[in-house]
């Protein structure tokens, strides 16, 4: 029984300009002229006996059996895509590249890196960190962990871990820590108050779910990233806002104290993947995290 295909470098071509709508962009994508992909198509059209694209204006549109075979192509090349991605994460020591946002990486993940790659050996992870905006869809990267609120984008497989809780911390070194630790929350007003450029919502978010007056509340020095952030508060250089998440361990320790507490923002951290990647490693990933977070998380606020 034959199984007759028309050219895969003419499916190929038709497939890109269907989807991006454009011959042009289609090109640019597979990296090969205009008139290349151009000649692909009308040699599809010519085996197939029907026209794929019509005239509209100074472009083109898909015909009725274009769109037929855009549909019935898109899916074929995204099966060809999972299954070649599938197998090439069978080969032994296939890397998986975790993005994950610096502060996180240098609180959270390192001090635990050990025991992951110990209870997951399969996993050969790589860590790519950044306190900018972090993108799920870059190239090359296999799943990102992000603090996000829900809904969830409908390309992206998302594993949520942890609620996000936000509160008050500061060092026992602090000069006024003795003086706070006697008092409500509300005393906060009378500090000048550490805070991020990149999140300045921050202590407002967290003065609303305490119940307190946002108004009433006064910044002081900021700084760039939450990293720097939390060196000052370990530094005794006053009062920090700060995912419950990342000072678990010094909280824990004792290097900072957070007498009020944490409360829930809207935002969940979540390991994000691409639906349409292989999601084996991730499943692996995501359950080992949820484990280990849920075991460091310090308590809320009363």
């Amino acid at each position: 029984m034959t199984r007759d295909l028309p050219s895969l470098n003419a499916l190929k071509a038709f497939e890109a300009a269907a989807r991006l709508e454009s011959v042009s962009l289609a090109a640019e994508q597979l990296n090969v002229t205009h008139g290349a992909v151009s000649r692909q198509i009308r040699l599809l059209e010519q085996e197939l006996g029907v026209n794929l694209f019509e005239k509209s204006g100074r472009g083109v549109r898909l015909t009725p059996a274009g769109r037929r075979l855009r549909d019935g192509s898109r899916d074929a090349f995204d099966l060809l895509r999972v299954t070649c991605a599938e197998i090439a994460e069978l080969r032994v020591g296939a890397p998986f590249l975790l993005a994950c946002p610096g502060s996180l990486l240098a609180r959270w993940f390192i001090p635990r890196l050990d025991r992951l790659n110990a209870e997951l050996p399969e996993l050969n992870l790589h860590l790519s960190a950044s306190e900018g905006e972090l993108d799920p869809r870059r190239p090359g990267v296999s799943a990102t962990l992000l603090f996000a609120p829900p809904p969830w984008p409908a390309d992206m497989r998302v594993y949520p871990l942890t609620n996000e809780r936000i509160g008050p911390v500061f060092s026992p070194g602090y000069t006024r820590a003795a003086v706070l630790q006697s008092q409500s929350a509300a005393g906060l007003s009378a500090e000048p108050l550490l805070h991020t450029l990149s999140r300045p919502q921050a202590w407002t978010d967290w003065a609303r779910a305490a119940g307190l007056d946002a108004a009433s509340l006064h910044t002081g020095q900021g700084f760039e990233h939450l990293y720097y952030l939390l060196e000052a508060a370990l530094a005794g250089l006053g009062v920090a806002i700060a995912p419950a998440l990342l000072v678990a361990d010094d909280v824990a320790a004792g290097r900072l104290l957070a007498p009020w507490g944490f409360v829930e923002t809207t935002s969940q951290l979540a390991l994000w993947v691409p639906a349409r990647q292989p999601q084996r490693q991730a499943e692996l990933l995501a359950g080992w995290l949820k484990r280990n977070l849920d075991s460091t998380n310090p308590g809320s606020a009363e």
